[in-house]
């Protein structure tokens, strides 16, 4: 049981790296043409193309679910909910906290709130695929911290 925590744990934390890495490198690099949309104020539709990233991980975590079930790797259950509780909460921070698809959280004030805005604000200030920057999600630089 404490090795399904530990993995579960580490997969989490691990998730953010794969989000940073997968922002920069493949949704600004060569998967650009799905993610433009989200750099655009003025797409037609509540969904985006960008939306499909999301798809994919959550194919990802359901695979670790059914090899789990399978009996195939024992630890699959763990990295599955790991994978899912990031996509979960990366959804709640981007999705509805920041973009607000979603009206909820809008009066929450503090200090990581705050510093999660501004990262990501100065990520969207670059609407083209080059030259971004704050790739990552959950864990942001701490000089958004500062006022």
């Amino acid at each position: 049981m404490y090795l399904n925590i530990l993995v579960f744990i580490v997969t989490f934390c691990i998730m953010e790296f794969m989000a940073w890495f997968s922002h920069k490198y493949i949704m600004h690099g060569f998967l650009w043409n799905l993610h433009a949309d989200h750099h655009k104020k003025d797409h037609d539709s509540w969904f985006e193309r960008n939306d499909a990233f999301f798809i994919f991980y959550a194919v990802v975590s359901i695979s670790f679910f059914l090899l789990w079930q399978n009996d195939i790797l024992s630890v699959g259950l763990a990295i599955g909910l790991g994978i899912f509780t990031y996509g979960l909460a990366y959804f709640t921070v981007h999705d509805i906290f920041i973009h607000q698809r979603f009206k909820l959280f809008r009066n929450a004030n503090n200090r990581y709130a705050k510093a999660v805005r501004r990262a990501h604000k100065m990520h969207h200030k670059h609407i083209g695929k080059e030259e971004g920057e704050c790739f990552g999600m959950l864990v942001v630089p701490f000089k958004y911290f500062k006022k």
